[in-house]
């Protein structure tokens, strides 16, 4: 994409973070073949947030759309949520969620992730997990970006299954098969009670 003038480049950039709207500066930079400067004055001129900005607001939108979980309740960032079929979330590791010594990412953060969205997913008042069969593939790490897809592969009105993978990049960090129940607001209530 080298040779562009300025006023193609913004064209170009504006069209790919409308379809790749999670890319970073970093990655623009180099696909533009540019620096990443350039990259954020062309945002700038164009209006367009930065990656976490941008992610947020999208972040923002989906969590309205939950049911069973408080949006705070999720693990990452919602960025896709379509109720009794699919979501994706987003959570980038950082220095709490590492052991110091390894930078290697605690496991029960990468399944918390995978756990909520199973549960986020299911179109229910409460949405409790049974069961879940999991495999932690490889280790996340420091600054990496995992993503997590959920797929609801079976749904009847008293549970369903649900199958998360995590990725990081093009590389599987963790897999699962979750059981999930659906309750009514009144069975915990009056269980609650008794």
């Amino acid at each position: 994409m080298a040779g562009m003038s300025k006023k193609e480049r913004q064209a170009a950039l504006l069209q790919l973070l409308e379809d790749k709207p999670f890319v970073t500066d970093e990655d623009l930079a180099r696909q533009f073949e540019v620096s990443v400067q350039t990259i954020r004055l062309d945002r700038l001129a164009l209006g367009i947030p930065e990656v976490r900005e941008r992610i947020k607001a999208i972040a923002e939108t989906k969590q309205t759309e939950l049911r069973s979980l408080e949006g705070t309740e999720v693990i990452g960032q919602l960025i896709e949520l379509s109720l009794n079929e699919m979501a994706i979330s987003i959570f980038d590791v950082e220095p709490e969620h590492v052991f110091a010594k390894t930078k290697i990412a605690r496991g029960h953060h990468i399944f918390a992730q995978a756990n909520s969205l199973a549960v986020a997913v299911i179109n229910a008042d409460v949405v409790l997990t049974r069961t879940a069969n999991v495999r932690f593939i490889r280790p996340g790490r420091l600054g990496e970006r995992l993503v997590c897809k959920a797929l609801v592969t079976s749904n009847d009105p008293e549970r369903s299954h649900v199958s998360v993978i995590t990725r990081s990049g093009d590389e599987t960090v963790f897999s699962g098969e979750f059981v999930v129940v659906k309750m009514g607001l009144d069975l915990v209530n009056g269980g609650l009670e008794s």
